[in-house]
């Protein structure tokens, strides 16, 4: 189990001012997030379209930190190699919209990134059983996937456990999107979490680095 001082906090710049985006994560970075988390929509594979590789290549100057980019697209592969060359750190694809995770996970990998697969609620975690040895992330989808600000679907706990326990030893990061605040943090992180990515949570105040403070601590 992780602890308020081992887990990562990854705001979604989903829930960011886009008329000013890069003072967005210019002002996460300074308040103490872990990763920028970036969350890509086509309105096809989910009902909402968001940001491309062109604006996450703008905001790249803007931080060092880690581009955590969720690609909720469908399909992901003819794009991996845009999305590297924008500036993407972890490159995470949808299980349920990848006929051919193995290959773009191996793709991924290829380009010197790291890998993710994301399960959207109703996915059993048994769909990344056989490709553990290409990935670096795991991320449950808390909510269904499209919108932010939605409510954590409890029944994730369960899969967040059992997907903690595939993991073993294997160094393979835990990530939880959808519904993380004070309120639910403590309980994810008990079911074996390590990284929250929270939206709504960080950017609905006017002190980013309190927020995220105060995430730490309802962790612990």
């Amino acid at each position: 189990m992780a602890g308020g001082d081992t887990i990562k906090i990854a705001p979604s710049i989903l829930s960011a001012d886009f008329a000013k985006l890069g003072e967005e994560v210019r002002a996460i970075d300074v308040a103490g997030c872990d990763y920028i988390h970036i969350d890509v929509m086509d309105g096809h594979f989910v009902p909402n379209l968001t940001f491309g590789p062109p604006i996450i290549k703008c905001i790249r100057p803007h931080t060092e930190k880690v581009f955590d980019v969720h690609l909720m697209i469908s399909p992901a592969q003819p794009y991996l190699q845009d999305y590297a060359d924008a500036g993407a750190d972890i490159i995470t694809v949808h299980a349920e919209a990848d006929p051919h995770l193995d290959r773009s996970l191996q793709f991924i990998r290829s380009l010197g990134k790291k890998a993710g697969v994301s399960l959207n609620p109703h996915t059993p975690e048994s769909v990344v059983q056989y490709v553990l040895d290409k990935v670096d992330l795991i991320l449950v989808m808390s909510v269904n996937p499209g919108f932010g600000g939605q409510s954590f679907i409890p029944a994730q706990l369960e899969k967040i456990r059992r997907i903690r326990q595939m993991i073993g030893d294997r160094p393979i990061e835990l990530e939880v999107d959808g519904g993380v605040s004070p309120d639910t943090i403590a309980s994810v992180v008990e079911a074996g979490a390590d990284v929250m990515v929270a939206g709504s949570a960080v950017f609905k105040g006017d002190d980013y680095a309190a927020t995220i403070s105060a995430l730490r601590a309802a962790a612990s």
